[in-house]
């Protein structure tokens, strides 16, 4: 096991050593030039010129990508440019909102796509296996901004049920928390349940043709057995790998949604940089969250391994 997680982290490494170059290089490519936001309006040329050697601007583009590579295996991420704090400590601050965004989502999409992919597969071809199968066309086909603002709508304004947007930090109130988490998770959660739904009704339909599922029905099991304890639990394998993915997929593209319900995360954290041109806080955060999805593909690949011990020796 060790050998393979050594053989994944080979291919890792050179991944995110070209993921950092194409952070540092699309950054040039960007309209605007920070140090004259950072010269304010009467842009001295001293104070231009200072910048540009604070910040070694002046230096060809490889010996800056050195310099900040350098920087970036230290842990340093630079400094805002808007508030002047560490592009590190502003992650810090905003990726466990996010985590926990992307967690209750998660939930929400294994609540409903997992079930309904199980009876979708064992009434193929009923009218029951045709409504799920739209339903879930229909939560892949709804976007999630159009979904967030009627939720506000219906949910807060006219019922006045939820908060319509802000956040609560689970450790001043977890009640307030929960309430201020659910619209935008179920948000989320609603689009992944449609892809994990189509996935767990292929691998159902794959396993319950297996000659084991047949040999376990031949034997007399009752079908609720059958179906749990024999064809769900090898079905899961690619489920759970699955998942994985998804969960990195979320922790980069849950931006319009947390702008909708104002949650202070990873992607209003982008947003408001790129608005405002402060590109080490848009450097880090999508360094961060590339190295995050390459991370969990990592993980999809090992848990598969490890959920199906065959592929050892393969791997």
């Amino acid at each position: 096991m060790i050998a393979i997680v050594l053989r994944r982290c080979l291919v890792v490494l050179p991944t995110l050593l070209l993921v950092s170059m194409l952070v540092f290089g699309m950054q040039k490519l960007l309209p605007g030039d920070p140090i004259l936001t950072m010269a304010g309006e009467d842009r001295d040329p001293a104070t231009i010129a200072y910048l540009q050697e604070k910040y070694r601007l002046n230096d060809p583009i490889p010996v800056q990508y050195v310099a900040w590579l350098g920087q970036i295996v230290r842990g340093d991420l630079g400094i805002s440019l808007r508030t002047e704090q560490p592009v590190l400590s502003l992650i810090v601050q905003k990726l466990p909102v996010t985590i926990q965004l992307a967690a209750f989502a998660m939930i929400v999409a294994f609540m409903i796509g997992v079930p309904a992919g199980i009876v979708s597969a064992i009434r193929k071809g009923t009218t029951t296996d045709y409504a799920i199968n739209v339903v879930a066309l229909s939560g892949l086909s709804i976007p999630n901004f159009w979904l967030g603002l009627m939720l506000i709508l219906l949910v807060s304004v006219q019922w006045q049920l939820l908060p319509a947007s802000g956040y609560t930090s689970p450790l001043e109130d977890i009640g307030q928390n929960l309430r201020t988490m659910f619209m935008p998770a179920f948000v989320l959660g609603t689009g992944l349940a449609g892809v994990l739904m189509r996935h767990t009704r292929s691998a159902m339909l794959g396993v319950l043709r297996s000659d084991y599922v047949r040999t376990a029905r031949a034997k007399g099991l009752n079908e609720k057995t059958v179906i749990l304890r024999h064809a769900l639990k090898n079905a899961l394998v690619p489920i759970i790998t699955l998942s994985t993915l998804l969960f990195g997929e979320l922790l980069a593209g849950a931006v319009l949604t947390e702008q909708i319900f104002t949650i202070p995360g990873f992607g209003k954290l982008i947003v408001d940089a790129v608005f405002t041109r402060d590109y080490a806080v848009v450097q880090g955060v999508v360094l961060c969250t590339a190295v995050g999805f390459i991370l969990m593909n990592l993980v999809a690949d090992l848990l598969y391994i490890v959920v199906n011990p065959r592929l050892r020796d393969a791997a």
